[in-house]
């Protein structure tokens, strides 16, 4: 037969008097407490607000600059040599970037009064359009695919010559 295993109760060895339990007064302090310093060492602290409200009056100021500053142009200009070219350009290739840009730098050069616009509204697909804002169209190419022949095909100088003319 086998031994049998008994029970002993645990004891500090003065009798049958159980040890005492004693209470910890510590907190229990998780990682991220540990990080943190107390809420009660933390300088009590308001954020200054005055720095939103200069923030917010310097943007209502730039937005009347740059409301007042075409006001400003037109009065320069005399009123009657206002005109906007618009030049849609589609999105989907650099060329039709390229050659936007040709285009304004060119007019701005030869037509210092004229005010250029890039792509005012969202551009259709495959369009290269040059067209004075309420009136004559210069150049119109749309629903054009690749490789673009017909826009890359166009030269450049001729064509913002031919506008700069119409408009004078």
């Amino acid at each position: 037969m086998a031994p049998r295993a008994t029970k002993r109760k645990a004891t500090d060895g003065d009798g049958d008097q159980p040890k005492p339990q004693v209470q910890e007064t510590l907190k229990r302090v998780t990682r991220s407490m540990a990080k943190q310093p107390h809420p009660e060492s933390l300088p009590t602290k308001e954020k200054p607000k005055a720095k939103a409200k200069r923030q917010k009056k310097s943007a209502d100021e730039d937005g009347a600059k740059a409301e007042a500053a075409p006001e400003e142009l037109a009065v320069a200009d005399g009123g009657s040599h206002n005109k906007t070219v618009v030049v849609e350009h589609c999105k989907q290739c650099n060329s039709f970037k390229t050659r936007a840009f040709q285009v304004r730098d060119g007019l701005e050069k030869g037509v210092p009064w004229v005010k250029v616009l890039l792509n005012p509204e969202k551009p259709r697909r495959g369009c290269f359009e040059i067209r004075e804002e309420g009136g004559e169209t210069f150049i119109s190419l749309l629903d054009m695919k690749r490789p673009f022949k017909l826009m890359k095909e166009l030269d450049m100088e001729k064509v913002i010559s031919d506008i700069i003319e119409k408009i004078k």
